[in-house]
């Protein structure tokens, strides 16, 4: 782990961002006492698991529009419908 003076994280930002983001941590310091750390954000992407439960939503939903039925009545007439 990295200390910097606070001093040089303002100078040097940049380069301190992607040392973090290629998983680094760094303290960043106040006169010598640590003040804040730097640390890497998850990954943007996700996984698989994620991948799997996204899909699985979407499956169901397609499922449960498939079991419904609005009785051949367009959105105009549902709309109206309920505004009754």
């Amino acid at each position: 782990m990295q200390e910097v003076g606070l001093f040089e994280a303002k100078t040097h930002l940049s380069k301190l961002v992607k040392q973090a983001s290629a998983g680094e941590e760094i303290i960043i310091t106040q006169r010598g006492k640590p003040m804040a750390k730097l640390v890497p954000i998850h990954p943007v992407g996700r996984t698989e698991e994620q991948k799997a439960r996204i899909q699985a939503a979407i499956d169901g939903l397609i499922a449960t529009r498939d079991r419904l039925s609005t009785g051949g009545l367009g959105w105009k007439a549902l709309r109206d419908e309920g505004r009754r």
